[in-house]
């Protein structure tokens, strides 16, 4: 038990740490006073008894139990809000401290680990810290300091008696050493299955227009059902696994409570206890483990919380990317790629890759999907590191920049937006959340989204569902490059960001990625010919490989994967439904082959 709470100090920081020290102190001045209802009691008993009950006695008796009380009263008072500040403090710190260091994990992790791992790592587990934990070590502590004096006190009385309920304490101990052993083989199947649970989950929700379209609910998953049987499973498991033992930890208290009451009157029926000193004993035999039982119901619970102790510091322990390089301003946006290999686990992704990127230049990613174009660029902006090779800027590794310097020369425009559950206003300012609204409206004009936003009821104060939800796909883009806009970067990233764009909205979407991309250093990925046709230099990426690059007009000329997508591309569109039943060719249609996926 002093291991698992130790740990869990030290997990909640020195400044907690603190707190629930003090609150440990202050539990034993709570519990020492809790023991002085003992010798005030016995004054009054013995002197009724003895018939030498006076006015000095009362006062002495009452003095003592006052004083117990006012000690009991406003220590137990200000340790419990220790701790239960000390509690909730550690859950948002280590929220906020989580948060922050996924920020500089590389992004392969998140590849490889569950967002239902994480989500219930930072909720379920942080949630049980906070709440649960407060609540155990509070009343795991304070019934075993409780008892523990009490025993003393008695130890004092009659030794005999005391040497009893040293017994019991130390038996109740032992059992319960054998109940959080018995928790901790299962502890670790519960918080997993709760894991594998709310993965599920948000899997059934992120996939919830396709249930619909199928009519299928929960019982119709069978991932999901299989994940809530299992986790109803467990936990069902785990109560027919502790509940025998912890009837066994409250029947012997009691009755170890029931000896103490029967000794004590043997020992007066033959004289060798005075009779206030046996009917304190009686008394004391119903208070001795009254706070103990408590304490060993809730005390299953500390292999829970080494457990989720766990869980968050494995999260912690994920080496970060080598952050602390300089705090660098390049002074130009130069950018280039020096024989470069990347791998996601075995697979190779980006093969001996080298290219050069001037600045204020636009450079267009193409070819097949799987071929790296997206990795490529995500590597320039160090999401990941490189296995090999290097990648500079202004003519320095990325890797000597600090990360926050190196981020703030990037904008990026995804394909997916995610906006969050939160004003317009504060969408567009996620970046810079101080701007005043007067920087955020010029941001939202330049990215063709004032119009459509000040339409709604509450204009910019209007409040989106989570990951925009309730806006059309093209709104969500121009407020993803008003976003952008904000931050001013000199490079940006446009990664397929017409992709999904209806025709009503795509003249300004256009418009809005011109206003962004003005004077910058553009990296796109598209397959749309129309908005990579003008750029400065495309590439042309195969496994990994840039396998052709120049204009479009050196390309279309050249024998290769972006001829070939043109000229299956106009074979595609250059057919149409004749004023018959024939088919007939469509120069027509061929011309608008440039405005199509290469």
């Amino acid at each position: 038990m002093l291991k698992i709470l130790q740990k869990f100090f030290r997990f909640s920081g020195e400044e907690n740490h603190r707190r629930f020290t003090l609150s440990i102190i202050l539990g034993v001045v709570s519990a020492f006073g809790q023991a002085l209802r003992i010798p005030a009691i016995y004054l009054i008993i013995r002197g009724v008894l003895d018939k030498s009950l006076d006015s000095n006695t009362l006062l002495l008796s009452l003095a003592v139990l006052v004083l117990g009380v006012a000690l009991q009263i406003l220590s137990s008072g200000r340790g419990t809000f220790l701790q239960t500040e000390a509690g909730y403090t550690t859950s948002a710190d280590k929220r906020m401290e989580i948060a922050g260091h996924l920020r500089y994990l590389p992004m392969g992790y998140f590849n490889q680990n569950s967002l239902g791992e994480i989500t219930s790592v930072t909720t379920n587990t942080m949630e049980l810290l906070g709440d649960i934990a407060t609540r155990v070590v509070l009343l795991s502590t304070q019934g075993i300091l409780e008892s523990a004096l009490i025993t003393a006190m008695l130890l004092s009385f009659d030794i005999r008696i005391g040497a009893v309920a040293l017994l019991g304490l130390l038996l109740f101990l032992l059992i319960n050493r054998f109940l959080q052993h018995r928790a901790s083989s299962i502890s670790a199947e519960k918080i997993h299955a709760d894991s594998a649970l709310v993965s599920q989950i948000l899997e059934f929700i992120r996939g919830i227009a396709e249930a619909k379209s199928y009519n299928i609910g929960p019982e119709g998953n069978r991932r999901l059902s299989e994940a809530i049987n299992h986790s109803t499973d467990t936990n069902i498991r785990m109560e027919f696994a502790l509940i025998p033992i912890l009837w066994l930890q409250s029947w012997l208290i009691k009755m170890v409570g029931v000896l103490i009451a029967a000794l004590s009157l043997r020992f007066v029926l033959d004289g060798s206890m005075e009779p206030a000193t046996g009917i304190v004993m009686l008394i004391a035999s119903f208070i001795l483990f009254s706070a103990l039982e408590s304490a060993g119901n809730y005390s299953a619970l500390l292999r829970f919380i080494d457990q989720s102790v766990d869980k968050a510091e494995a999260i912690l322990s994920v080496p970060e990317m080598d952050i602390h390089g300089e705090d660098r301003h390049p002074a130009s946006e130069n950018i280039e790629l020096k024989h470069v290999d990347f791998s996601y686990g075995s697979k190779k992704v980006v093969d001996d890759t080298s290219l050069s990127i001037p600045e204020k230049s636009t450079a267009a990613f193409v070819g097949p999907s799987g071929g790296g174009k997206t990795t490529l660029c995500h590597l320039i902006a160090r999401f990941w590191d490189v296995d090999s090779g290097e990648i500079l800027l202004d003519q320095t590794n990325v890797k000597k920049y600090s990360m926050d310097s190196l981020m703030s020369n990037f904008s990026f425009v995804f394909q997916t937006v995610y906006l969050f559950r939160d004003t317009i206003a504060n969408n567009i300012r996620f970046g810079q959340p101080d701007a005043p609204m007067e920087q955020v409206i010029a941001a939202a004009k330049k990215a063709c989204c004032d119009d459509f936003i000040s339409a709604l009821p509450d204009g910019y104060e209007t409040i989106i569902g989570e990951g925009g939800a309730s806006l059309s796909g093209g709104q969500r883009q121009r407020i993803s490059i008003a976003r952008a806009i904000m931050k001013d970067a000199p490079i940006i990233i446009l990664d397929e960001a017409t992709a999904n764009v209806d025709p009503e909205n795509e003249r300004e979407l256009m418009n809005a990625i011109q206003a962004l991309t003005k004077e910058k250093t553009i990296l796109m990925i598209a397959h749309r010919l129309k908005t990579v046709r003008n750029a400065d230099c495309i590439f042309v990426i195969d496994k990994g490989k840039v396998v052709q690059r120049g204009t479009h007009e050196e390309l279309i000329r050249e024998e290769g994967i972006y001829q070939s997508f043109i000229r299956s591309r106009k074979e595609a569109v250059g057919w149409r439904l004749g004023s018959g039943s024939e088919l007939t060719n469509s120069e027509e249609v061929c011309h608008q082959a440039d405005s199509e996926r290469p």
